[in-house]
C-alpha cells in the first residue's frame, strides 16, 4: 500500500517552452542590485552616447519620448538561475540612438547612475535586439527595476540589461564592466550557460 503525504506537490511543472540550461521559471520579478537604488529624477535624466573619438550625442527625457517607441514582449533570464516568460516593456530600439553616430568601434560599455557598468558587443545592441525602456507591464519603470530608464538586452543574461542607464560608451576593444571584472562571463549567453569566466 502506497503512502501519500497531504500537500506534497512533487516536482515543479515543466514550462510551456524551453528554458536555458540551469534556469527555473518564476512568476515574481526578483530585485537584485550591486548597491542601493540611486535616486534618479526622471525630469533630469539624460542618456549620452560617446564614440571612441570622444564625440557625444545626448538625449533628455523629452527627446527620448519623441523617438518612435515599441511595445516589446520578451523572456528574461538572470544569472542567479531564474527566468521570467512574457515580460512586457515599452521603449526605443537602441538602433535609434545610433542613427547619426559614426563609429568603427565593436564594443560598448553601458554606464548607469550609481556607477554600475557592463560590457557588450555593439552588434548585440543593434538590429532590433535591444531597447532603452521606460515602462514595464504598462507602468512607468519602477526605480528598483532600473527606472526611470534601463537597457533591455533579453537574449543575454539580465545583468547585461543595465539599470538606471545614463550612457553608452563605444570602445575598439572589449572593456569588462563591474560583474565581468568580478568573475562573470564577458558575453553572458544564457543558452550556452555563460555564467562565469
Amino acid at each position: 500500500m502506497a503512502v501519500f503525504t497531504r500537500g506534497f506537490g512533487g516536482r515543479r511543472p515543466e514550462p510551456e517552452r524551453p528554458l536555458p540550461p540551469g534556469q527555473h521559471l518564476t512568476q515574481d520579478f526578483p530585485v537584485l542590485s550591486t548597491g542601493p537604488t540611486p535616486n534618479v529624477d526622471a525630469s533630469r535624466w539624460e542618456l549620452t552616447v560617446r564614440t571612441e573619438s570622444g564625440t557625444e550625442h545626448r538625449w533628455d527625457r523629452a527627446a527620448l519620448q519623441a523617438l518612435p517607441a515599441e511595445d516589446v514582449t520578451v523572456d528574461i533570464h538572470c544569472v542567479t538561475r531564474w527566468s521570467k516568460h512574457d515580460t512586457h516593456w515599452r521603449g526605443v530600439p537602441v538602433d535609434a540612438f545610433f542613427e547619426d553616430v559614426e563609429t568603427a568601434a565593436d564594443f560598448v560599455v553601458a554606464h548607469s547612475y550609481g556607477g554600475y557598468t557592463t560590457n557588450l558587443p555593439l552588434d548585440d545592441l543593434l538590429d532590433g535586439r535591444a531597447w532603452v525602456v521606460f515602462e514595464y507591464e504598462g507602468e512607468p519603470l519602477a526605480p528598483v527595476h532600473g527606472g526611470p530608464v534601463r537597457l533591455l538586452v533579453p537574449h543575454l543574461y539580465f545583468w547585461k540589461s543595465a539599470k538606471w542607464l545614463r550612457g553608452l560608451v563605444l570602445h575598439e576593444h572589449d572593456e569588462p564592466g563591474f560583474w565581468e571584472q568580478n568573475g562573470y562571463h564577458l558575453y553572458g549567453d544564457p543558452w550556452s550557460e555563460q555564467r562565469y569566466s
